[in-house]
């Protein structure tokens, strides 16, 4: 069974830091990529960020470029997001999802495999 559970959501200040995790079951990192997907109060849900393990491609929105970094653990099978001078803007439920491509310049493939997502929430 595919299962992607993420973890690591909270309230903080801005400014602040925060790690999400993606705990990946079912498969292995190699056989998908993982892009990391968010979803703020009354917008649409818009993918930001993602990696292909066995490519060697992440890919980054410019509105968190710099300041957010896709790491993954094959070991673990686990996919993590270091989330740094956090701001309001970013406040949404975060999930994480697997899907066929990470593209270096347009992000992640429609997400075939999601988690229930993991809320952030940053205060000014």
């Amino acid at each position: 069974e595919v299962q992607l559970v993420e973890s690591g959501g909270g309230s903080l200040q801005a400014g602040g830091s925060l790690r999400l995790s993606c705990a990946v079951s079912g498969f292995a990192l190699d056989d998908f990529a993982l892009g990391w997907f968010r979803q703020a109060p009354g917008k649409e849900r818009e993918a930001f960020s993602c990696l292909s393990s066995k490519d060697g491609i992440t890919y980054y929105k410019n509105s968190v470029k710099g300041r957010f970094t896709i790491s993954s653990d094959n070991a673990k099978n686990a996919v993590y997001l270091q989330m740094n001078n956090l701001k309001p803007e970013d406040t949404a439920v975060y999930y994480c999802a697997a899907s066929w491509d990470c593209y270096s310049d347009h992000g992640p493939s429609p997400g075939l495999y999601w988690g229930k997502g993991t809320l952030v929430t940053v205060s000014p």
